[in-house]
């Protein structure tokens, strides 16, 4: 966040813009740079231009260079967890990883990392800095191995994790296959229907000049619009769709807002795959730390950083409030308003009896249930989508062409 800091120095009032996690420390900043003015106000304030620009600067130039592949982390993850167990040295495991993998980025960050290890650093403190590239469910058991002093056991188990992420991104990527695939199929001769047929009948309906109707005028009109204007909207949707996705990553008020739309009930299928995948990797996470041992309040705040949506997000962050409030996990889960009720139930027994770990293994079993669901059933929920689209363009089509030419039709027939 940004902080616009007033000061008052030698009786002249000067501004300072800081980017600190919250008021306090903006002030704290200001006063270190500034020992003998005083504070007079902090307010949030947006980002300046040049932090923006830099900003944006960083995500192209990652855009270009890409993204390190699942698989790749995936086996080198798994490597380091065998190395490990067989009582290799963490730092020549991680050198020896480094060496046999034919990613180079990802063979610059395990030299990095090695490094930072051989230097004095822990292993959590060396992927730190890699928490983009590695991803939140990484660095939060790369912790969990550290504080149980079980580290290849909490490898195994993060490689189990992102393979599952793996299997399910497939499989998402599979059942939306065939919809896409139709989908374009029908937008790619729509346009070749309005480019190529629309024009011929746009002079016969200029020669009797008839009086047409609505979907008629809506076709011309999209045929005038691709005809002069083609390449200016192609470059206006590639920009549009570019800015959003700079935005998002960008300005946390714009994700905030975005976050929140996406898992509103009435945005369609997106919302429950956005929703049943977060609480599954909270869940999941939270059960593993508190089996090994770490204190509710602990694994409640590594957990919640599995959560990538930040209206969730800030919901869960509520619990550990709660929690430090008196309130119990289960009524401190209430309030999020993101649990159903058996589920609290469960959990309320976990509770009671001393066994919350089983309990969160069966929520999570629950959210990966409905989750998978969804995934193997996602044909069958976008049909309906498809099929109004479709109809829609077929039907506006025939409207636009046949209505007219019926007119003229009874016009001609009529004429004396």
């Amino acid at each position: 966040m940004y902080y616009k800091v007033t000061l008052m120095q030698r009786g002249k009032r000067t501004f300072k813009v800081y980017e600190a996690p919250n008021k306090r420390a903006a002030a704290a900043r200001a006063k270190r740079e500034f020992p003998r003015a005083v504070v007079v106000k902090t307010v949030e304030t947006a980002a300046p231009v040049e932090d923006i620009l830099k900003k944006i600067g960083k995500d192209l130039q990652k855009l270009t260079k890409g993204k390190i592949k699942l698989d790749d982390k995936i086996a080198t993850i798994r490597q380091i967890a065998v190395m490990t167990d067989a009582g290799i040295p963490i730092n020549d495991t991680l050198e020896d990883v480094a060496a046999n993998t034919t990613n180079k980025k990802l063979r610059e960050i395990y030299q990095n990392i090695a490094a930072d290890i051989n230097a004095g650093k822990s292993m959590s403190q060396a992927i730190a800095p890699y928490a983009e590239e590695f991803g939140h469910v990484t660095i939060a058991m790369t912790n969990l191995g550290e504080k149980t002093g079980n580290f290849p056991e909490s490898y195994h188990k993060l490689a189990d994790i992102l393979e599952n992420i793996r299997n399910n991104t497939a499989k998402f990527k599979k059942a939306l296959r065939y919809p896409l695939i139709t989908l374009t199929a029908m937008a790619i001769a729509f346009v070749i229907l309005i480019m190529m047929v629309v024009p011929k009948f746009r002079a016969i309906f200029e020669e009797f000049h008839a009086d047409l109707p609505m979907p008629t005028k809506v076709l011309l009109g999209i045929e005038y619009a691709f005809s002069h204007y083609g390449l200016l909207l192609l470059a206006l949707l590639i920009g549009s769709i570019t800015a959003i996705v700079l935005l998002y990553k960008n300005n946390k008020n714009f994700k905030y807002w975005a976050d929140k739309i996406m898992v509103h009930p009435r945005f369609y299928l997106i919302n429950r795959v956005i929703f049943l995948s977060s609480m599954y990797n909270y869940t999941l996470v939270f059960g593993e730390l508190v089996r090994a041992g770490i204190p509710v309040s602990e694994a409640l705040n590594t957990a919640v950083d599995m959560v990538s949506n930040d209206y969730i997000r800030e919901k869960l962050e509520t619990v550990n409030v709660n929690i430090g409030r008196g309130m119990s996990l289960t009524d401190a889960f209430e309030q999020t308003g993101l649990f159903e009720n058996m589920l609290l139930q469960m959990i309320k027994a976990g509770e009671s009896s001393g066994q919350l770990d089983k309990m969160l293994q069966k929520v999570t079993e629950y959210y990966n249930m409905r989750f998978q669901d969804i995934i193997d059933n996602l044909s069958s929920y976008i049909e309906p989508i498809m099929l109004f689209f479709i109809a829609g363009l077929v039907l506006l089509m025939a409207l636009g062409i046949f209505l007219p030419m019926w007119d003229l039709g009874r016009a001609v027939k009529n004429a004396p």
